[in-house]
């Protein structure tokens, strides 16, 4: 198999925490994704931040099921500074909401059918009809809520093949929606499935997204977590702490040790080997 290569002709692809990322900007993975449009392909995404990167170390299934997806992408500013620390250089971070974003303004342009996936229903009412403003010209081939049991998956997935959907989003919690993707991501013969996590929350008008500048520091989870303090307060900060943790020592293992040059002094001596 050739490696996969970026618009620069370079590798696009990147291990970090032994998770295999995919070095792409927000641009060259739209372009992917229509790409995979065009020639009938599949793809699913699965998107990491710190928090994600954590929680893989603790639940294999979760694992399993993030680096089986097509492309991997960094969606927490966190984790392409950790890359930079550990010499493990990924262009920007793509950010899932950003980039369910730019994919429903193609998907307008070119009048490709669309699928929503999550949330409850009075809030996919609520996005729904904030996305009808925002693109008009948008065709929603379905919609469903996310609150289903595991048997009822298959149904699920069948009903979005039915619907002839090329782009399916998922806006489910982690694990839910790498679950489904893993399990259910072809048999819903969308050409791009992608996890959106808490997106129809902010479209909606439910949460509120960082401002920017809060985005560039890297400080998102800090926002949301003022607004949800007792429900995010204390996993961010648990989840926060751990990352930093392993960052420290995976840099810790990669540095070489620097030994001082051997002499002829009586501190030689203790070299019995």
């Amino acid at each position: 198999m050739t490696r996969r290569q970026n618009r620069h002709g370079l590798p696009s692809r990147r291990t970090l925490f032994g998770v295999t990322l995919d070095a792409l900007t927000m641009d060259e993975t739209v372009q992917r994704c229509l790409d995979a449009v065009k020639r009938g392909e599949q793809i699913e995404i699965g998107m990491v931040n710190a928090a994600k990167l954590v929680n893989m170390r603790r639940d294999p299934r979760l694992a399993a099921a993030v680096s089986g997806c097509d492309l991997v992408l960094a969606d927490g500013q966190a984790v392409v500074w950790a890359g930079r620390v550990l010499g493990v250089r990924l262009p920007e971070r793509v950010a899932g909401i950003d980039l369910f974003m730019r994919l429903l303004a193609a998907a307008e342009s070119a009048d490709v059918p669309v699928y929503l996936l999550g949330a409850r229903q009075d809030v996919l009412d609520l996005m729904l009809g904030r996305i009808a403003e925002r693109f008009p010209a948008l065709r929603v081939a379905g919609s469903r809520n996310g609150y289903f049991d595991d048997a009822e998956q298959p149904e699920i997935a069948d009903a979005v093949a039915a619907s002839g959907a090329h782009l399916l989003f998922l806006g489910m919690t982690s694990p839910k929606k790498e679950i489904f993707t893993a399990g259910y991501g072809k048999r819903t013969g969308a050409h791009v499935v992608h996890g959106v996590g808490g997106s129809f929350d902010i479209l909606a008008g439910i949460t509120k997204r960082a401002p920017v500048v809060w985005q560039r520091m890297g400080l998102e989870w800090f926002y949301r977590a003022l607004q949800e303090p007792r429900r995010l307060g204390k996993r961010y900060l648990t989840t926060n702490t751990a990352f930093l943790v392993m960052t420290v020592r995976e840099l810790v293992r990669r540095t070489p040790s620097v030994l001082p040059p051997a002499t002829s002094s009586a501190g030689s001596a203790n070299r019995s080997h």
